[in-house]
């Protein structure tokens, strides 16, 4: 005989008939238990079916990314080689946000300095000169390979796809430059702890911190730790020198407080990246394959030797009888009793091109880039176009931003102030007060502009926002093609000069003259 269930609510229903007291604050106890039960955000109960996957617990920053950090780097590194769409987003992030490599604008706080106007602007002429001179030169490289701007894009993409990058300002005199300053960049890697030990609150992946945080010495290995060195050794560098200059810049971008090591951007997409290159090979190959057109020929004898060949120079003849290899146009002799039984794969996939676009808008969702700027694909209107184009330059603007602080102003702050020393640039204070350092190093960054869908409308709206007041001819022309009001202006009255002098300059306004005169004619009748 089955025994009957009891419930909650068949006891309550006792206690109250016996004691209504009891039974009372019995009910109401319930009542504050189930409202407490389901209090809180319903993505954090993980008893439901849809979370119960989310078994996830707190941890900092370290314990949350440096266990993955090797393998995350390596992975990513792959499939920038060898994934087109990575590799195709990567190289949209560097073209835009530094190009062919950020250029400096010195930009000094002359008030404060008391300076005036031609003086300031003499100076950072003066300041600009020196900076390309370094700049330009491969002794500015530690391996003597690449000039500064070209360190620029080895500095962006291993902080973009390793996570992070470092680099060293050692000064190394060298033939042919009174700047002794070199760059030397080291690869994410080679920053570890020492003999591999394991991570503590005092260092850990190779940062060594102080009881507040802030970084005091580098772990760096002398050799890559993948490369053909079989063993290696560990160097403590310290983050900053005497004076207070840094002796090692980390680029990465840190998101939470206390985070030591930057993470690839890759990181979120990785799965569904290689999901979808898996994907993308996998219907390429069915295509090929349905695409190929090979004649069978099944004898009593089984040979067959045609005086044929296929498009790649293969004969007709048999093949192992293991391995059938199919090629366009190919004849292949089967052996007696053997018959092919192909299946249809039904390629190209009409369902594919849309399904890709569907992930690749999510891939570009998380990259910031839309899809038709990562794609290349600028099929809707031109509203659409534009809108897609003035999103990405948010992220491209930030990430300049971002570089320029992190990299580029560092150095060209180094730079200066090795020219103060030998004696290269006059600058009274410079060495002695912070304040006074600051107001010669201030500058700005130029790169590749955001480019225009409808140069003539765009240059018309410029130049309303400069008789608004609401911009000015210097930030204008930075916008539109990235260049220097002032080297604009100078270079103009070259030219205007030169065109008078010419003839060229008469002739053209004259012509122009004469077909106002026609069209103001032809108005009037």
């Amino acid at each position: 005989m089955k025994k009957p269930t009891v419930t909650p609510n068949m006891i309550d229903k006792a206690v109250m008939f016996v004691a209504p007291q009891w039974g009372m604050s019995r009910i109401q106890s319930r009542m504050k238990y189930e409202a407490l039960s389901m209090g809180g955000y319903i993505g954090a109960d993980t008893s439901r079916r849809s979370m119960r996957s989310a078994n996830t617990t707190i941890g900092s920053s370290d314990t949350d990314d440096l266990p993955s950090l090797e393998k995350l780097r390596a992975i990513a590194r792959d499939m920038y080689r060898n994934a087109p769409i990575v590799h195709g987003a990567g190289d949209t992030i560097r073209f835009n946000v530094i190009g062919s490599g950020l250029t400096v604008q010195s930009d000094i706080d002359r008030e404060f300095l008391g300076m005036d106007e031609e003086a300031a602007r003499k100076w950072e002429q003066n300041a600009e000169r020196l900076f390309r001179f370094w700049a330009d030169s491969e002794s500015s490289d530690a391996e003597r390979t690449s000039n500064f701007y070209e360190l620029q894009t080895i500095a962006l993409m291993g902080a973009l796809i390793s996570g992070d990058i470092f680099a060293a300002l050692p000064y190394v005199k060298r033939e042919g430059t009174p700047f002794s300053l070199i760059v030397q960049l080291i690869e994410a890697d080679r920053c570890s702890n020492p003999n591999s030990s394991m991570d503590t609150d005092k260092i850990a992946g190779g940062v060594e911190v102080d009881a507040l945080g802030a970084p005091t010495h580098y772990h760096f290995t002398k050799y890559h730790p993948g490369g053909l060195r079989l063993s290696n050794e560990w160097k403590r560098i310290p983050a900053f020198g005497n004076s207070g200059r840094r002796n090692i810049l980390h680029v990465y971008e840190k998101l939470r407080p206390g985070q030591k090591r930057g993470v690839s951007i890759l990181a979120p997409i990785i799965e569904p990246l290689k999901q979808f290159t898996d994907y993308t090979h996998a219907e390429l190959t069915a295509a090929v394959v349905s695409g190929l057109f090979t004649v069978f020929i099944e004898s009593e004898s089984g040979g067959v030797n045609l005086d044929m060949e296929d498009e790649n120079g293969g004969s007709g003849s048999n093949v192992d009888a293991d391995e059938l290899n199919l090629s366009a146009g190919a004849i292949l002799g089967l052996a007696p009793g053997e018959k092919v039984t192909t299946a249809n794969p039904n390629r190209p996939n009409t369902a594919f091109d849309p399904f890709t676009q569907a992930i690749l808008k999510q891939i570009g969702a998380a990259l910031n880039i839309p899809f038709e700027v990562l794609m290349k694909h600028f099929s809707a209107s031109y509203s659409a176009s534009r809108a897609a184009l003035l999103e990405a330059w948010k992220m491209f603007r930030s990430r300049r931003t971002w570089f320029s602080k992190k990299f580029c102003q560092p150095i060209y702050e180094a730079v200066l102030t090795e020219a103060v020393l030998i004696g290269r640039l006059d600058a009274p204070g410079f060495l002695e007060d912070p304040m006074v350092r600051r107001a010669y190093c201030q500058a700005s960054w130029k790169g590749p502009a955001q480019g225009q869908l409808n140069p003539v409308n765009e240059t018309k709206a410029a130049d309303m926002r400069v008789e608004s007041g609401y911009s000015t001819r210097a930030a204008e022309a930075a916008e539109m093609n990235g260049s220097d009001f002032d080297q604009n202006i100078k270079r103009a009255t070259v030219e205007t000069r030169q065109m008078k002098e010419s003839g060229l300059f008469e002739m053209k306004y004259t012509t122009a003259s004469i077909e106002q005169a026609k069209i103001d004619q032809g108005n009037e009748q």
